[in-house]
């Protein structure tokens, strides 16, 4: 059927929304895709519909194509399954929470690793009925704090969710493959360009997972690949641990007078003014920092917790959110340091820390006071390396303090940020960093679900087996922003041929009964051979607002009928590349079928 514009629910808007921040945003709101309903929520207008459509139909041909079965849950979920899972506790405030008439506790489903398990353990019991994988289009929710980027990271969002249930970890290995490949296909059908990266379980748990990242300046997450092939999620990257260091010339730690000094920087320049080395000069590297974190677990205890890392290190926040979920990090407050006054700010060192504080007494009476904070150091502070580091005193510091001779930690924590020109952890060469916007991630689960669900078949023996799972999601919405982001101009929306609203916009130009008639025939010979047209019918809106809304919609490819149909010629724009071809109006339908095949 032809679409036109004289009747299509469509308002292009000439300025940006106050609240748009990433050009994806920007023009799906202004092209009339979709329209703001609250933070992180929109609704669909027709032409979004439509690209969102196309997009699913992609996923859909390509999770058939593995043998997986759609099916559709609710997203409304009574609480209790993800209580046996240890999620309505772990999710903690991404979780939208709810009670029915009778003060039953309800979710609203982030994703459905337990329905399926359910489902599956109520229908199959032997081997026999395995492999199976099944997959669902569903509407997410997650209360993000921070809702942004329009589609990007919204607190509703469409996202294709499928599992595999498999008998053993051989038949999860061929899952897993079987599903990263048809991602594969699937972004590349989309035209979209990606980066498979090795990624962190997180809350889904799992032995192994690997996420698909769009590379993109506006997106949320950092990545670190090698020319080597090694490529992984910042949150993944496994710093290299040195060899231990031979301390044996080393002196004994001495404390030293360094007024003035709450920083790295003003500490070694102090260091190298009042106590400098006889080899070369203190730098930050020789400083061990020690930054103190609070930390909230799911059911409100608050922890402080102290790393440890080198001077010229900042701990990423991202890193260390991942290193201890479920917990979540907060700020310190004046009331986290007055429980503990053997931290001082600025000058805080490990001597009071971990298992160097389980001794230290602040009572008359001498009986331990409070338990020590919590102490774990970066993978660099290995045994036989010697610190600069706070004496726990104003205006001090302590000078070679030896890792393992004069001090020990709780734990290792690998959390500090990841640089430019690190090297790979598996040797493939120095690191570079990109940032990317997530649009796939697959996880190898194991058995975490199966077991809290008791998801058992009986194996060829008769005995029964606990089922192996996968799970596999796949940001449809995202997707969608991420393909407007990346091909998108300062005039509008560029939509590639497999997702565009339309393949072909027509817009007829003119006041002459003859511009319209000439474009409404050829219309209607490219919908009779297959095409979608969108037909620009409307009468009295000038070429130039025309022009403005083609650019803006994005359809592939326009057709112009107007001025040079005097002289017997119309115009075909490629949307994508600016090119504009002249030939006439007859010739037209061929030399736009011609296009749209050579596009795929």
């Amino acid at each position: 059927m032809l679409m036109r514009m004289s009747t299509l629910f469509l308002r292009t808007l000439r300025e940006d929304p106050a609240d748009a921040e990433v050009a994806s945003h920007k023009l799906l709101v202004r092209a009339g895709y979709i329209r703001r309903a609250a933070p992180g929520i929109y609704s669909w207008l027709p032409l979004g519909l439509k690209v969102l459509a196309k997009i699913e139909a992609v996923v859909r041909e390509e999770m058939d194509a593995i043998g997986a079965q759609e099916v559709h849950f609710p997203a409304l979920l009574p609480r209790e399954p993800y209580e046996a899972t240890g999620r309505w506790t772990e999710y903690g405030p991404n979780l939208f929470r709810l009670k029915d008439r009778k003060d039953a506790d309800y979710l609203l489903a982030p994703t459905h690793e337990e329905m399926f398990t359910l489902l599956v353990r109520d229908l199959y019991s032997s081997y026999k009925d395995l492999p199976a994988v099944l997959y669902q289009m569903q509407t997410k929710y997650r209360d993000e704090a921070r809702p942004r980027a329009g589609l990007i990271r919204g607190r509703e969002f469409i996202m294709k969710d499928s599992y595999s249930f498999d008998v053993d970890e051989a038949g999860l290995d061929a899952s897993y493959q079987a599903h990263r490949e048809a991602y594969q296909r699937i972004f590349d059908r989309l035209g979209l360009e990606y980066v498979i990266v090795a990624a962190e379980a997180g809350p889904m748990g799992g032995s192994r997972s690997e996420e698909f990242l769009h590379p993109c300046e506006i997106g949320e997450d950092t990545f670190v690949r090698s020319s080597g092939g090694y490529a992984a999620n910042v949150e993944a990257v496994a710093t290299p641990v040195p060899p231990e260091q031979d301390s044996s010339t080393i002196g004994p730690a001495h404390v030293e007078d360094t007024p003035d000094t709450p920083t790295i920087d003003t500490l070694v320049a102090v260091a190298n003014e009042k106590h400098p080395r006889g080899d070369r000069a203190w730098t930050a590297a020789d400083t061990l920092k020690n930054v103190v974190v609070a930390l909230v677990s799911p059911t409100g205890e608050r922890e402080l917790l102290v790393v440890g890392l080198p001077g010229d290190r900042q701990v990423d926040a991202k890193r260390l959110e991942a290193a201890v979920f479920p917990a979540a990090v907060d700020q310190t407050t004046e009331a986290d340091f007055a429980a503990h006054p053997e931290l001082v700010p600025g000058y805080i060192g490990p001597q009071v820390l971990g298992p160097n504080g389980a001794d230290r007494t602040d009572r008359a009476d001498g009986a331990p006071s409070r338990a020590p904070v919590r102490y774990l150091v970066d993978p660099r502070v290995v045994p036989g390396t010697a610190w600069i580091t706070g004496a726990n005193e104003l205006g001090r510091h302590v000078f070679d303090l030896v890792a393992g001779r004069d001090f020990t930690a709780d734990g290792v924590i690998d959390v500090a940020e990841v640089r430019e020109g690190d090297q790979a952890p598996d040797g493939s060469g120095a690191l570079e960093i990109a940032r990317g916007i997530e649009i796939g991630h697959i996880f190898a689960l194991g058995q975490k679900y199966a077991k809290a669900l008791e998801l058992n078949v009986l194996d060829q023996n008769g005995k029964s087996v606990t089922v192996t799972m996968g799970s596999y999601g796949l940001g449809v919405t995202r997707v969608l922003a991420a393909i407007a982001e990346s091909t998108s101009d300062e005039k509008g929306l560029s939509w590639p041929v497999t997702v565009a609203p339309a393949q072909v916009h027509v817009l007829a130009t003119g006041k002459d009964e003859s511009v319209f008639s000439t474009a409404e025939q050829i219309a209607e010979e490219l919908v009779s051979t297959g095409v979608e047209v969108l037909y620009d019918d409307r009468v009295k809106v000038s070429a130039g607002v025309k022009f403005a809304d083609s650019e803006l919609l994005g359809v592939p490819y326009a057709l112009v009928v107007g001025r040079g149909l005097a002289d017997g010629v119309v115009e075909v724009r490629h949307r994508a590349t600016g090119e504009r071809e002249e030939l006439a109006p007859a010739d037209a339908p061929a030399r736009l079928r011609e296009l749209l095949s050579r596009a795929g």
